[in-house]
């Protein structure tokens, strides 16, 4: 029981950090949540959590970097290869020997393989704290992909060569050599099998769908054992468990890009599980730091070995050093010319000291620094276990201060107008929501409510249209050339009459009111005013043309006739509509694309509201109405998602976020409200 209830305090901790961060975005949630825990942990509560090394492995890292691997860019990954591979890879075993010398020299009661190990878990930057920091800054999109790439693979790199350090410590037999080759072996057993035992989860989860099992619960309970599966297996044969669950979601995004995706219902469960679980375990990362941090520094203040000021100054100066040997590998890998202009803005100082304080160190440096075993294999108790840790924390804490402090103040000088780059954000925002709620209705899509959904997906695209002209240089060409294009459409429905018209198959009644309507719609588009004294005229003539009917056609006979005809009318401008679109089809561009689908969409509803209203208010109009209402349920919750999605990857702050929400809010009740008033 008492276990159970920390565990509920743990996770109240990670969302009291949520909640403290909307109200207070300028500070990163994890420190937040380390400040909560050390708090916490402060408290006459007696809350101790044991951590067992090898199950912190497989409980933290596994999930983290398999869902990391599952959702990198890996068109970017392998376009700036480059500088990622000299990040990852390069820069994490020079940080291994020069620091790792400069922490034997600054502390030699810790052997020379230790501090190797030390350097080893500092290595791994956290691309989730960084990206919790930069929702302030405006990070340039190629800097973001290397960070992206860099902290994905340099979690394995910095992890394998710690494992090898940590080995070299207890075990006391160290060989450059059969270090170098075992690292190739480890390295690429790992990253092989990794992919061969995904591949091998995939093929079963396509044989359980083949037999007619689209259970969401258990398909979902195999992709959340995946990981730790892979892991499992894969350390037992003493390979790479790190790389191999890294390989193990680069195969399966291949998957869901290149096969046949998932049911709708999966793909929202699988995104929101994995959302939940990705942020609990990064969390628990943080939150557990901080319970950490009281029990050893006391261990390390009231320990007379060590000088509390000297401590202190130790995670400084290896701080410094750190932000020093990364910026210096930067500035001479970049001039040194392994980046193009095209991928990178010019090398200025501003922009590789951007690059070099975005390297937070986080949750797989602290999840390392824990597995740090207790004793030796002769027995003896691990050198300054208690002082890595506390090294490793607080280097974690000093790094994300720093972040936190410079990144928003070098990112000023180029983002220049605040104003003006918050409401670009804000507005890039918007078209991101509309594209997630397009996407959202085109994929529940199907032959029978494709005239719902297609009726949705026109609005969303006025919507859309809206945001992309509005405060354009180019708007008012844009604005002409959409007029222009909606009256060769009606062109093209006059010249379908005239075609009619020639064939004998209308008669000289219907001509006259479809050349009516045609003209009404030509001075919609030319003169708004106009068009709206023409509409309530147009109103008043059917009003009393209905009043007429009332009188006039009293034979049943007769007003049979006229109904009949209104039914014709309807399918003659459903012929004309579809005429109109052919012509905007065959017309379409790459270049005009976008207005043209504009229009299109808006036929394609007035089609679908003529055919509504030839069948009358009878069951399928109502069964009409009600897939569009589940659909843009759905839809409102596509934005929402997108919303949060954006919020949590630090592309929009909380500020823009509450605002976007309650934008949805209020379109939402219209859009209640609008539906009520037609039930009735």
């Amino acid at each position: 029981m008492e276990f159970f209830l920390t565990i509920l305090l743990l996770l109240a901790i990670i969302g009291l950090s949520n909640f403290i961060n909307h109200f207070m975005p300028y500070i990163p949630v994890p420190i937040i949540q380390i400040a909560l825990a050390v708090l916490l942990a402060g408290l006459p509560l007696g809350i101790h959590v044991p951590i067992e090394p090898e199950l912190f492995f497989i409980l933290f890292i596994a999930p983290l970097l398999f869902y990391d691997g599952k959702n990198v860019s890996r068109h970017e990954l392998w376009k700036l290869r480059k500088p990622i591979l000299l990040l990852a890879l390069g820069l994490v075993f020079l940080t291994v020997f020069v620091i790792g010398y400069l922490i034997h020299w600054l502390i030699p009661s810790i052997p020379l393989s230790a501090a190797f190990a030390l350097a080893a878990i500092l290595s791994p930057t956290d691309i989730v704290a960084v990206g919790a920091i930069s929702s302030r800054v405006k990070m340039p999109k190629t800097i973001m992909h290397i960070l992206e790439g860099e902290g994905l693979m340099n979690d394995a790199s910095g992890l394998v060569a710690f494992k090898f350090a940590v080995a070299a410590t207890v075990t006391g037999v160290f060989s450059l050599a059969g270090a170098s080759w075992s690292f190739l072996v480890i390295a690429i057993g790992g990253f092989v099998g990794g992919a061969f035992l995904a591949y091998l989860f995939i093929r079963l989860k396509i044989y359980i769908r083949r037999l007619g099992m689209e259970d969401v619960t258990l398909h979902m309970l195999i992709q959340l054992l995946t990981p730790f599966v892979i892991f499992y297996v894969i350390e037992h044969f003493h390979l790479s468990g790190i790389l191999s669950v890294v390989a193990a979601g680069i195969v399966h995004a291949i998957y869901r890009d290149r096969e046949q995706s998932p049911s709708m219902q999966l793909q929202v469960v699988s995104k929101s599980t994995w959302t939940i679980l990705i942020y609990i375990l990064n969390g628990l990362v943080f939150v557990l730091l901080g319970l950490q941090i009281p029990s050893v520094m006391n261990e390390i203040f009231e320990s007379p070995l060590f000088n509390n000021f000297e401590v202190i100054k130790l995670i400084l100066i290896i701080t410094a050093a750190l932000l020093s040997l990364r910026f210096l590998w930067i500035f001479i890998s970049w001039w040194g010319g392994w980046l193009t202009k095209q991928q990178l803005p010019r090398p200025t100082i501003r922009f590789i000291s951007i690059l070099t304080i975005s390297g937070v160190r986080g949750a797989v440096t602290l999840a390392g620094a824990f597995t740090i075993p207790y004793f030796l294999a002769d027995g003896n108790a691990f050198p300054d276990r208690a002082l890595i840790i506390f090294i490793a924390a607080g280097v974690i804490l000093v790094t994300l201060i720093v972040a936190s402090v410079c990144l928003p103040l070098l990112a000023s000088s180029e983002k220049g107008n605040t104003e003006n780059l918050r409401e670009e954000k804000e507005k890039i925002a918007k078209l991101l929501t509309v594209d997630a709620a397009i996407r959202s209705i085109r994929e529940l899509m199907n032959d029978d409510n494709r005239g719902a959904a297609v009726s949705i997906i026109s609005s969303y695209n006025q919507i859309r249209n809206r945001l992309t002209h509005e405060n354009n240089a180019d708007s008012g060409r844009l604005k002409v050339m959409e007029s222009k294009i909606r009256m060769k459409a009606l062109e093209a429905e006059a010249n379908y009459m005239e075609k009619l018209k020639e064939e004998g198959k209308v008669d000289r009644e219907t001509i006259y009111l479809m050349n009516e309507h045609i003209d009404r719609m030509r001075v919609a588009v030319t003169n708004r005013m106009q068009y709206r004294g023409l509409f309530i005229w147009t109103i008043i003539k059917r009003s009393l043309y209905n009043l007429f009917q009332i009188f006039v056609f009293k034979n049943k006979e007769r007003l049979t006739k006229r109904l009949a005809k209104n039914k014709k009318i309807i399918l003659l401008k459903v012929d004309m509509a579809k005429a109109a679109i052919n012509y905007l089809k065959i017309q379409m561009t790459a270049e005009n694309e976008e207005i043209y689908l504009l229009i299109i969409g808006e036929y394609n509803e007035m089609i679908m509201k003529f055919k509504l209203a030839k069948k009358g208010s009878g069951s399928e109009s109502k069964q009409h109405a009600q897939m569009k209402r589940d659909i843009q349920d759905k839809a409102f919750q596509a934005e929402r998602d997108e919303i949060q999605n954006l919020f949590e990857n630090g592309e929009i702050t909380a500020e823009v976020t509450r605002k976007l929400r309650k934008q949805i809010n209020i379109r939402e009740a219209y859009w209640m409200e609008e539906n009520s008033l037609q039930k009735h």
